[in-house]
């Protein structure tokens, strides 16, 4: 079972899903927010679709690791999909990630629109990324 992963904005949201070994994590989709009710609809159509065992959601914490507006606005959105989807949905802290995500499309040469754009996928695929390689490092008791 693969996993999906999603960076929530107010505006777009980021989608990414892992490949069947649970190993790479690859960009699928930036999804234009319709409303948090139409949007669950859509990632439960997409967890369908991509038989997803388990869906990990960035959490915007702010710098010191509080919970401002944005993360409750996503908390809500969670809970949400916790009552649409039959399967687990996490959520993992992604502060900075769309920092990282826009340095590096910047050093890929993607500039302007075309990195607006997919800011939020690279995002996801961060998030996601970094869940992998930590089970993975689990699973492997932290050896390389």
């Amino acid at each position: 079972m693969r996993l999906l992963a999603l960076d929530v904005g107010d505006v777009r949201i980021g989608v990414a899903v892992s490949d069947e070994t649970r190993t790479l994590a690859s960009g699928l989709a930036t999804l234009r927010s319709l409303g948090p009710r139409r949007d669950a609809q859509r990632i439960a159509a997409l967890v369908d679709e991509h038989a997803v065992g388990e869906l990990v959601v960035g959490l915007p914490l702010r710098l010191d690791g509080s919970i401002g507006p944005q993360a409750e606005k996503v908390m809500a959105f969670v809970e949400r999909l916790r009552r649409v989807l039959r399967v687990p949905v996490v959520t993992r802290d992604e502060r900075l990630t769309s920092v990282e995500a826009g340095a590096r499309l910047a050093d890929a040469g993607v500039r302007g629109r075309a990195r607006k754009a997919r800011i939020d996928q690279a995002a996801a695929c961060l998030i996601l990324q970094e869940l992998l390689d930590e089970r993975q490092a689990g699973a492997s008791g932290g050896r390389a």
